[in-house]
Order: structure tokens, then C-alpha cells, then sequence
């Protein structure tokens, strides 16, 4: 049991006896101590003068005497500040602490039952007419975190992904491809599928501009100018060909996408993010129109006279919305419907997570009313995971323009930065060519991957590649570095025939540095789960963070292997071994790997 509960059921027992009060364990006011004042743990003890009628310095000294009297294995000492009660665990409480957290298998981590509940993670969401960019990387960094969160709170979890295969967008790649590309492939270029497929669509993008300026210049507004390009219309009709099952355009298409399939493929190995289930909406969209349809035959949703089919959702505080256009074609929501119809088809689901940036706050909203009048019994508590947009410091990306940060460029650029910072720092010396590679490759993506997701996801940032590789200061090559500081530490131990014990003496003193981090590391179950509560992974990247530069002080300032006395030597070295455990499951939970080498 953690310390901070046996104190809690103490002081419980000590309010029952001393005024009466019953009080949870639970439900106490107890928290870590300021640095500033003596002591481990903090009791807030305004809530019980009532109870005691004493003033707030009186009865945090009676509670505290009471406690040292009581659990004087525990307590070694008190003091009192205003109506702060500061008390001293007595260290033998802390080494038995770590020797539970060293006894602990998978600490930190709940297992997972087979009756657990289900929770389907949804996130990447790509577009097939382009490769992936640093937006799709925050999307992908944060969906995969937090399916790994969920499951380390023991929950089934189901990593899926909808890609947006059909529309007006695809028809353009494939109109561009048609009247420009000349033949041309994957192969013949040397280009990503994905690539190439978006140098398509931003060259359609060059020529209806440019189209839409001449005819401005023949007099026309810009809007009528739109509305009259040829271009454009040969893609609308391209669409409605599709939408007819058209062989030669379905031929295109499948290729076309195949091409980019094998794109994506590749940039999500490299990003380490994974899928369990993958739906096309060429595939649920016509799912949709059915429920749709379906709701339509039960009045939950209404037809007007051009054929258009709507909800009502002013019931609900929000507007109309559509979900069949006048001719029959659907939108984004009815392909939404249709996915999450086969997904509930699909899967016993609990709880189904949409990990979308906040520019779709409405629509989620929306979606959440329709699929609970439809029947589907997660609807109502379906969850938005509403994160921010992510910028570089020269500002924002458009993908028409061709002005995004492709995310394989963007990786490429990191893992090269990680391996010259890392060689001019000596961080590479004596490694192999091979070794030099992987630990490259680790260095780069786990700054990328940690300056993304210590940000609290719901914030809009900032990306700056420069800050982000930097082996000082919170970020992911810091804390990549101390694991393998750690590991070399262990390494030495073992070389000087040392075997860890599975516990360390607690007959034995400790420095307050010591004190805290084994209080640290008995904080990270509560982490787990309070990250898992908020869907946030920035509440283990920030722990991790402050774990280690707590590490590092100690590091800076107590001998481990020249320490004289063995058993504080082990108790040292045990606890170096658990804080680079738990800096390699913290980061795992990040998607994040750490070396043993560096």
C-alpha cells in the first residue's frame, strides 16, 4: 500500500478518536510538502475545526501528537504550520516503499481482463489526395498516447482508423493526374505514393486558379468565375461518375489510392503508430444514407420539398442540420453515422473516443445527439478528444498551396538534426555505425513525439524542431539521455560483480533528495490514472520530466558505486534501476523509446 494511504487511514483513525469526525481516508486534504518547510506530507486541517473548536495551529498539533503516539514507526516527527499540519515519514517507510515498487511487475500498469471495457480509439483521419503533415503527426502522436494510456488503466482497447477515401478533394489529384501526369508512377518517379498523389492535387489547385483569374479578366466576379470553371466541372462530374460506379474512374481511383496506401503505410512505421481496424468512407457512406433513411421512416429526422433529408436539433439548443443534400448525396455526418454503424456492428463498444482537432467541436456535438436518436448506447457519452492546431514559429499550413511540413521530411530532418547534436556532443562516441543509426533515429522522433505531447493537448502550439532537440531542459533527448546514464550506472554495478537484491535494508537513513524521488515514483500509478481520466498525455510527459531532473540533482550530488556504506549503495542503485523503469514505461505510454546506450 502507498504511504500517503497508510497515513490517510492514520489520520482517518485519528479524527474518529480525537473529535468524532468520520472521514474517509479519501476524501482527506493530503498532499506532498512545499520544498520550503520540513516534512514529506501536508494535512490541511481547516475542515475539522468545527469538530475540534480549537484554533487551526491547536488542532493540527493535537492531530499530529496523536499520530506520532499512534504510528511511531511512521512518524518520525511534525510541525505545524497555521493550519498546515507537516509530517516526517520516517525512512524505513520509504524504503519499504521502493521494495514494493521493485516487487511490482508491470508497476504502473493495471492488467487487463477480458470483461474489461471496450474503448475504440479513433485518429489519423487522413485524406487521400495528400501525404500526412505535421497536423496528421500531433493526431497520430496523440491518438496512439492515448490508446496506450487507456490500456495501461485496463481497459479492451481498439485503435482505428477512417479514411477519407472519396470526394470532390480525390476527384482533383485524379483529374490532375489524368491530364498532366503523363503516366507517370511511383516507380517512375521515385516518389511516395502518397507524394506524388499530393503534387497532383496542388497542381490542379495552380490551374483552377489560374483559370479562375482569366476568366475575371473577361469581366467575370470571382465568384461567377468559380461557379464557371471548366475545371471544376469536369471534377464534379468526375465525382457523380464515381458515385455511378464508373468502371475506368473506379480504375483510377483504386490505383491512386493504393499508391497512397502504401505511403501512409510507410510514414506510420516510422511515426511506431499502429492500427487494429481500418474503415474507408468509400465503404460507409452508403451506410449512412441507409440510417439515415431509417431515421427518416421513424421521424427522427424530416424531408423538405427540394428532397433534402435534416434533424432537428433545436430541442437540443443547436440548429437544423443536413444529412441528405436534394440530390441524395451525402456529407461528412452521414458518413460518420455509416462508420459508426459498422463499428458498433463490429465491436462490443463501451466507449468510443474521436481524437479530432477543435475546429470540429460542433460537429462531434451534433454527431453525439444523432447517434444516441438512432439507438447506438455510447452516442450520448461518446468523447471529442478536442486538441489544438499545431503551427511552426513562421505560422500556418495550407495544403493547396503546397505550403505544409510534409511529416516524412519532418521525421527525416529530426533524426538527421538528433545525429549531428548527438556526435558533437560525444554522445555517440564508441557506438557503432549501427548503434549511431538507431540510437539517431530514437533521439530524433523522441524529441519530435515529447514536444508535442507535453503540451496540453487542448492548447494550440507552437513546433520549433530546434528547441525540441536539445539535451538540457524538458524535452525528450533529456530524458532519453538519463535513462542510458542510468543504464551505464547499472551496467558499471554489474561489471563490479554487483547483483541487485529484490530489497534494499531499511535500516538505513536517507537524504531528503532520496526521500523524494522513491515519493515521485510512488506518484506514478496516480498519474497513469489521472492521465487516462483527463485523455491527456501531457501529464506523463510533464511527470516524466520532473521525475528525472529530480534524478538528475541527485545524481549530481550523491555517490552511488563509490558510496562506502552497502546497503545505501544498493538502495541506490535499486533506486536508479526503478526510476529508469519507470522513465521507460512512462515514455512507452508516449509511444516514445528511450536507449539503454548513448
Amino acid at each position: 500500500m502507498k504511504i500517503e494511504n497508510q497515513i490517510a487511514q492514520a489520520i482517518s483513525a485519528a479524527l474518529q478518536a480525537l473529535y468524532g469526525v468520520e472521514a474517509a481516508p479519501d476524501t482527506l486534504q493530503l498532499s506532498k510538502t512545499k520544498k520550503e518547510f520540513e516534512g514529506n506530507l501536508t494535512l490541511v486541517v481547516f475542515p475539522f475545526l468545527k469538530a475540534s473548536r480549537k484554533a487551526p495551529e491547536a488542532t493540527a498539533t493535537e492531530i499530529g501528537q496523536y499520530l506520532q503516539e499512534h504510528n511511531a514507526d511512521m512518524i518520525a516527527s511534525f510541525n505545524v504550520v497555521k493550519g498546515f499540519l507537516n509530517l516526517v515519514i520516517a525512512p524505513s517507510c520509504w524504503v519499504s516503499q521502493l521494495n514494493a515498487i521493485n516487487a511490482t511487475e508491470r508497476y504502473g500498469i493495471k492488467a487487463v481482463t477480458p470483461d474489461a471495457p471496450l474503448v475504440m480509439i479513433e485518429y489519423s483521419s487522413p485524406n487521400t489526395n495528400k501525404p500526412l503533415h505535421l497536423g496528421h503527426v500531433r493526431n497520430n502522436l496523440l491518438g496512439y498516447s492515448l490508446a496506450c494510456i487507456m490500456a495501461a488503466n485496463g481497459n479492451r482497447v481498439v485503435k482505428t482508423n477512417i479514411v477519407n477515401d472519396r470526394g470532390i478533394h480525390i476527384c482533383k489529384s485524379m483529374l490532375a493526374w489524368q491530364k498532366w501526369g503523363d503516366g507517370v508512377t511511383p516507380e517512375s518517379s521515385g516518389k511516395k505514393g502518397d507524394h506524388l498523389i499530393g503534387d497532383f492535387y496542388v497542381l490542379f489547385d495552380k490551374h483552377y486558379k489560374q483559370e479562375v483569374a482569366a476568366l475575371q479578366e473577361q469581366g467575370m466576379s470571382k465568384e461567377e468565375a468559380e461557379a464557371a470553371s471548366p475545371l471544376m466541372a469536369e471534377a464534379r462530374e468526375m465525382l457523380r461518375q464515381w458515385e455511378a460506379g464508373d468502371t475506368e474512374v473506379r480504375r483510377v481511383w483504386e490505383m491512386m489510392n493504393g499508391w497512397v496506401y502504401a505511403g501512409f503505410d510507410e510514414t506510420y512505421r516510422r511515426l511506431g503508430v499502429d492500427f487494429d481496424k481500418i474503415y474507408y468512407e468509400s465503404q460507409t457512406y452508403l451506410e449512412g444514407k441507409e440510417k439515415v433513411l431509417e431515421g427518416l421512416d421513424k421521424g427522427i429526422m424530416y424531408r423538405k420539398d427540394d428532397g433534402s433529408v435534416w434533424a432537428d436539433l433545436t430541442g437540443e439548443g443547436l440548429d437544423h442540420k443536413l444529412l441528405l443534400r436534394a440530390d441524395g448525396t451525402s456529407v461528412y455526418m452521414t458518413q460518420d453515422i455509416g462508420t459508426a454503424k459498422l463499428r458498433f456492428r463490429d465491436y462490443p463498444i463501451d466507449r468510443m473516443v474521436y481524437v479530432v482537432g477543435n475546429e470540429q467541436n460542433y460537429h462531434f456535438q451534433v454527431l453525439s445527439i444523432l447517434l444516441d436518436k438512432l439507438g447506438f448506447k455510447w452516442g450520448k457519452e461518446l468523447v471529442h478528444f478536442s486538441y489544438g492546431m499545431v503551427e511552426l514559429p513562421e505560422g500556418k499550413m495550407k495544403s493547396r498551396e503546397g505550403t505544409v511540413v510534409d511529416a516524412d521530411d519532418l521525421v527525416e530532418e529530426m533524426v538527421n538534426t538528433a545525429r549531428e547534436t548527438s556526435a558533437e556532443l560525444g554522445k555517440l562516441d564508441g557506438c557503432t555505425a549501427e548503434e549511431a543509426a538507431a540510437v539517431s533515429e530514437m533521439v530524433g522522433l523522441g524529441a519530435l513525439k515529447y514536444f508535442i505531447l507535453k503540451v496540453d493537448p487542448r492548447k494550440n502550439m507552437t513546433f520549433n524542431p530546434k528547441e525540441s532537440i536539445d539535451f538540457n531542459g524538458n524535452t525528450g533527448p533529456f530524458i532519453q539521455y538519463t535513462h542510458a546514464r542510468i543504464c551505464s550506472v547499472l551496467r558499471k554495478a554489474a561489471d563490479e560483480g554487483i547483483t541487485l537484491p529484490s530489497e534494499a535494508s531499511t535500516h538505513i537513513s536517507l537524504s531528503d533528495k532520496e526521500i523524494s524521488l522513491v515519493q515521485q515514483l510512488a506518484a506514478f500509478t496516480d498519474v497513469v490514472a489521472e492521465a487516462g481520466a483527463q485523455f491527456s498525455p501531457a501529464l506523463i510527459a510533464n511527470y516524466t520530466y520532473d521525475l528525472v531532473k529530480e534524478y538528475n540533482q541527485f545524481y549530481h550530488d550523491y555517490s552511488i558505486l563509490r558510496e562506502a556504506d552497502a546497503d545505501v549503495k544498493t538502495f541506490r542503485l535499486l533506486l536508479s534501476a526503478n526510476v529508469a523503469r519507470v522513465v521507460k514505461t512512462a515514455m512507452g505510454l508516449l509511444g516514445i523509446q528511450v536507449p539503454d546506450r548513448m
